[in-house]
């Protein structure tokens, strides 16, 4: 397992979780395991001994416990938050908990709910009707998962405040008034659900949609996690992605009627039967429809697959098209896989480093870029980005005052300045700017009387101002996702401290009905953190972002791009004094993460590998974007 692959550490992470503390429950499959200790929720109140595994292995499915007869209301509201923590999918212990209407109509499956910590609970004293006690159940909300599997952080730490009320049917104390979605501390949540992409197309590129969805399969239901993740994907994108993606998948399309699970076959291959909503589609459309599925399949699974083919909803399994992973990539419109790594070095030129990870060449030595950077005496460049063809770069100058878009090819003279502002208002300070995969060039101006976001249509078009809504704070350093879909922004606050942001970029020739490009709903994207100081695009629509939770030490870790944290920090970066880190968006072949380090100039971290200096005096690394 590679470590500084966020999907290895994804995976490395889940299997941690699940060998962590687990509910009152049997582990099936694993005689002899020794079983002691508490549940893991509730944390406070009257709480009773109940018998909890201590050594769960991730391959054993764990279960809560049915109500004993003659259970008291303590203990019945205590074993019903104990079961809704279990790895049953459809929770037949914890409706054991209900009364019998409301277990019948209990829909929880639709939402989560995921608390910071475990709930505390406690009775309501002073009810009239002591036969029918009511209990209190609160908790700091972390987050929330709605119906389309799609994870919101809840800003401000808003309070979660529910009352069971309990009654008597058949001489035992039930439940009548459930919680109207699943209820999860976060380490339960990270448990039972895993992340995952669904992905959907934006102006001809595929663009990452990431969900949650149950780690444990149900053999007699439609709760396999492929199963899950392809129903998400037809019912559509999340409602943050929505107004800036489409799918191609004709309305209704669900799965074929009679469709319990998916698998692979023996030449890797996934056969997917859908209804007949898609029956008519022409070819090109389908295979869209096919390179959607087979992206987000492999996103789900370690295994291979090598194949989606789409089958008709007649019965007889023949296909409506099929795509292997060749020509889905080419359908998907990626980046190119870069070639070099870019910094500046010690005499504040634009240089580049060679990419050969394969022979780890310890000999690579960097070297200025071509084109007319190379030869302007004096001219000193303070950041820079590379476009993803690598034919041309933007850079601020040393004074943070001048952007400049240079080819990096022949020998002409510099460009003029990108003219940001009026005549007589120069920019005060000019965060480092940022391409996306469209060619558009993204930058702000850090002044504190006139901050601002612009936009430089193909890097060569009128600058344009655009509007942030929402924005609460002066725009510090910025980083377009390679989909052209996402604008992370690092956002200082007063006080001083940065928080990161990532915003939905809507354009007047897109979904959004907008008459011009902007920045909207932004949404905390590393909420656990209460000071960034660097970020970075990274695989598979993560973000790598470096900081330092309260009271904590500055750690790296790869964020979904929803807030949710995916793995643990990388492999020696606790305490790193990086104020710049650069990861590349390849997923085809993986390249070192790099960052500036203070102490020790630029620094990278190859896949497999340790961290090593390779420019002591380098600093503002950035892979092209």
């Amino acid at each position: 397992m590679d470590p500084t692959d966020p999907m290895d550490a994804e995976r490395g992470s889940a299997r941690a979780r699940g060998r962590g503390r687990a509910v009152r429950a049997w582990a099936l499959g694993a005689a002899g395991l020794l079983l002691a200790g508490c549940a893991s929720m509730p944390d406070h109140g009257e709480i009773r001994s109940v018998q909890a595994s201590q050594g769960v292995d991730s391959q054993v499915r764990v279960f809560g416990v049915p109500p004993a007869d003659k259970a008291s209301p303590a203990e019945i509201v205590d074993g019903f938050l104990e079961a809704m923590t279990s790895d049953d999918p459809q929770l037949e212990t914890a409706r054991k908990y209900l009364t019998e209407d409301a277990a019948k109509s209990w829909r929880p499956g639709s939402a989560v709910t995921v608390l910071s910590a475990g709930l505390d609970r406690s009775p309501v004293r002073g009810e009239k009707d002591a036969e029918r006690p009511r209990w209190k159940v609160t908790g700091k909300k972390l987050a929330t998962v709605d119906e389309r599997s799609a994870y919101q952080p809840e800003t401000g730490g808003g309070a979660y405040e529910e009352f069971l009320q309990l009654v008597q049917e058949d001489k035992q104390w039930r439940i009548a008034s459930p919680p109207s979605s699943l209820v999860l501390s976060e380490s339960d949540f990270q448990r039972i659900y895993m992340p995952v992409n669904k992905y959907y197309f934006a102006g001809g590129a595929l663009v990452a949609d990431p969900v949650y969805v149950r780690q444990r399969s149900d053999p007699d239901s439609r709760m396999d996690p492929t199963t899950q993740t392809v129903q998400s994907l037809l019912a559509g994108p999340s409602r943050w992605l929505a107004p800036v993606v489409e799918s191609s998948f004709p309305a209704g399309t669900e799965l074929r009627p009679g469709t319990k699970s998916l698998s692979y076959d023996g030449q890797n291959t996934l056969r997917v039967p859908l209804n007949d909503k898609a029956d008519n589609v022409a070819q090109p459309q389908c295979q869209k429809m096919a390179t959607q599925l087979l992206y987000t399949v492999k996103d789900l699974t370690a295994s291979r697959l090598d194949r989606v083919e789409l089958l008709r909803p007649d019965g007889k399994s023949s296909s409506l098209c099929s795509v292997t992973e060749v020509t889905a990539a080419v359908i998907a419109n990626r980046p190119r896989s870069p070639e070099y790594q870019y910094f500046v070095d010690n005499e504040d030129r634009l240089v580049r480093m060679k990419l050969d990870i394969a022979g780890e060449d310890q000999q690579a030595r960097p070297e200025p870029v071509p084109g007319p950077l190379t030869t302007p005496p004096g001219f000193k460049v303070g950041s820079a980005a590379v476009s993803y063809d690598e034919r041309r770069t933007a850079v601020v100058s040393e004074d943070g005052h001048g952007l400049y878009v240079v080819p990096m090819a022949g020998a002409g003279p510099m460009p003029q300045p990108v003219p940001l502002v009026g005549k007589g208002n120069k920019p005060n300070t000019l965060t480092a700017p940022s391409w996306d995969a469209a060619g558009d060039l993204w930058i702000a101006d850090q002044d504190p009387q006139r901050p601002g976001l612009w936009r430089v249509p193909g890097g060569t078009g009128t600058p344009e101002k655009v509007q942030v809504a929402g924005l609460d704070g002066r725009i510090t350093s910025l980083k377009a996702s390679a989909d052209g879909v996402r604008l992370a922004l690092l956002v200082e606050r007063e006080g001083g401290r940065k928080n990161l942001f990532v915003g939905r970029i809507e354009r007047p020739d897109g979904k959004g009905d907008v008459s011009a490009v902007s920045v909207r709903e932004l949404r905390p994207a590393a909420p656990q953190m209460a000071d960034v100081t660097a970020m970075s695009w990274a695989p598979r629509g993560r973000l790598l972002v470096v900081g330092r939770e309260s009271g904590g030490v500055v750690q790296a870790r790869y964020m979904l791009a929803d807030g949710s944290m995916v793995a643990a920090s990388l492999p020696g970066a606790t305490g790193l004094s990086a104020v710049a880190v650069a990861a590349s968006e390849d997923e085809a072949k993986p390249k070192p993460v790099v960052a500036y380090s203070g102490d020790d100039g630029i620094v990278w971290l190859p896949p497999g590998a340790q961290w090593r200096t390779v420019a002591a005096g380098g600093r503002a690394p950035v892979y092209p974007g």
